[in-house]
């Protein structure tokens, strides 16, 4: 742990009033917290783990400019503050949603002037990069190019749809990822015995049902973790509590624990009800369980997944676009991203809800899985075989064949299975949706 004169050394050279501000006690918890070295961050460590490409560069000082892609509170702005001190370059931080070419220009000016008098780098940080414009990135360029500053983007937005081309080609793109519970539960840990930055002096415990639930409840997010923490925090205090209760930490996030655990039994219960509801055509029970699990903080993409493997399992080709839907719908939340994910994940659910049904192609694979786990290899008819050689071309292989286009209504009458499965049918199309127009035309063809 840092005393307060180390913290104030630390950062000393990062430009502004940091030192002080990391303890005024007026600023959230996230922010007093904040690490101020490259050993004290949690998480990325496929980033800044010994030997990994971010952390060469910043151990050999040979620093390109980058793009940090990510969700929110996974350390982006904390990891590119710490880079200036460990590069020992000056720091400036731009938020793209307030600042425009005006301040870059500032930042600009001033980068230039350390840069002749002192020699020192300068990194400039721009916080939700994808905000600004086109006119507003390629003012980033010239100076990017002739190392006046280094760039450090922060974004979460693809940034290969928000970002210009000449910029993005000039940078390196590194991917957060989300804190794992593991990261979090250390978060909360530090955070309730730090006492100079942290919670410590208050003295506090944290249950074990509510720490689970703060971990789940943030997502990945360490900043909505300890600012939700510090309200739960003295909310225990304003009631004479020495340990934050669930009530507490329900009451700081505004949201109340639903009986969901991932691990455990109800999440097959309830995962069972979503898939049995869209099976039995009820899309108003569909998406109450949809409802239910995205509430509980279920991965959305499990849910997505689910949905396209049961539009081809329980619809099928009763109604062919909906493996579309699904997989739009996958897209979509992947694209989107919470909170407005569940839109297009509600349109997938009571789309397969309301659509015909048939499992009649996941049956007929099933019957073949069957034939050839019971008769292993058989042989390939000859005259659907290559013949790309004149061996082959000599035993027969690809004698016959007949192209099915150039025959009436692109259809020939040929045997296509194995000799011992040739009257076998694993396709047994229903009557619902268009399955009872393949049905017909298989009939004739058959």
């Amino acid at each position: 742990m840092h005393d307060k004169k180390d913290d104030n050394d630390l950062f000393s050279n990062l430009g502004g009033n940091f030192s002080q501000k990391s303890q005024n006690e007026d600023q959230p918890l996230a922010e007093r917290l904040r690490p101020t070295s490259i050993a004290e961050i949690v998480g990325q460590e496929h980033l800044l783990n010994p030997g990994n490409s971010l952390k060469k560069q910043i151990d050999q000082d040979r620093l390109s400019s980058l793009i940090f892609w990510g969700p929110p509170g996974v350390g982006k702005t904390t990891i590119a503050k710490v880079i200036a001190h460990e590069t020992k370059s000056s720091f400036h931080a731009l938020s793209a949603v307030l600042s425009g070419v005006k301040e870059l220009k500032t930042v600009i000016d001033q980068a230039r002037q350390e840069k002749k008098f002192s020699g020192k780098k300068t990194i400039l940080f721009v916080d939700e990069i994808h905000r600004w414009n086109k006119s507003q990135q390629d003012a980033l360029l010239p100076h990017v190019e002739d190392g006046t500053i280094t760039l450090i983007g922060a974004t979460t937005e693809n940034p290969s749809f928000e970002i210009i081309s000449p910029l993005l080609s000039r940078a390196r793109v590194y991917v957060l990822k989300p804190l794992e519970i593991s990261h979090l539960n250390t978060l909360i840990d530090r955070a309730l015995k730090n006492e100079l930055k942290g919670l410590g002096k208050m003295s506090l415990s944290i249950s074990e049902e509510s720490q689970e639930f703060l971990s789940e409840a943030c997502a990945g997010d360490a900043r909505r973790l300890l600012n939700a923490l510090e309200t739960a925090a003295f909310l225990a205090q304003s009631e004479n509590k020495k340990e934050i209760d669930l009530h507490h930490v329900e009451e700081s996030f505004q949201k109340k624990t639903l009986l969901y655990d991932k691990s455990g039994e109800e999440h097959y219960n309830v995962i069972s009800a979503f898939i049995k509801s869209m099976r039995g055509s009820d899309p108003d029970a569909a998406i109450y369980y949809l409802a239910r699990m995205l509430e509980a903080g279920e991965d959305p993409l499990f849910l997505a997944r689910r949905m396209v493997i049961f539009a081809s399992e329980d619809v099928g080709n009763a109604d062919p676009q909906a493996i579309q839907v699904a997989m739009s719908a996958m897209q979509a939340f992947d694209f989107v991203g919470m909170p407005e994910g569940w839109i297009p994940l509600a349109q997938a659910a009571t789309y397969l809800a309301s659509a015909p049904k048939s499992n009649a192609s996941y049956m007929a694979y099933k019957k073949a899985k069957a034939d050839v786990r019971d008769q292993g290899s058989l042989p390939v008819p000859l005259h659907l075989r290559n013949a790309p050689t004149k061996l082959m071309k000599s035993l027969d292989y690809g004698k016959d064949y007949k192209y099915a286009h150039d025959y009436e209504g692109n259809v020939v009458s040929q045997q296509h299975l194995p000799d011992q499965l040739k009257e076998r049918r694993y396709y047994e199309p229903t009557e619902n949706g268009y399955e009872k127009v393949i049905r017909e035309y298989l009939k004739k063809l058959r």
